[in-house]
């Protein structure tokens, strides 16, 4: 079962919309570290379904949303707010790593006015 969402451009307003904290893996199938990962990733979307959402870009296929938010490097990891990007991680992170940002931007309020 995927917990994730492919974006394009044409879903990624309707994915932006609303509250919901969106973390947004910008990754291309060259990458090595984007394949390093990926499992992490899709694991912790799981762990963390129905808490946001998460989402993932392949820039290569969607060129014009990584430029939009300026992504130079992969991965990029970024946090999204009521369509704003609102924090970000740039590089691997092991996912035990990776799952402490989340539960930090969860706990603390970090985004969104959740707590």
């Amino acid at each position: 079962m995927i917990d994730y969402i492919e974006a394009n451009e044409s879903n990624w307003d309707e994915i932006l919309n609303g509250r919901d904290i969106v973390l947004v893996d910008f990754w291309a199938p060259w990458c090595g570290w984007c394949r390093k990962l990926a499992p992490s990733f899709e694991r912790l979307a799981t762990e963390f379904a129905g808490r946001l959402k998460f989402v993932k870009v392949n820039v290569d296929e969607e060129p014009n949303l990584s430029e939009r938010y300026g992504v130079q490097g992969l991965p990029t990891l970024k946090f999204f707010c009521e369509g704003e990007p609102v924090h970000e991680i740039y590089g691997y992170l092991p996912e035990p790593a990776l799952r402490s940002k989340i539960e930090q931007v969860l706990s603390t309020s970090l985004v969104c006015n959740v707590a």
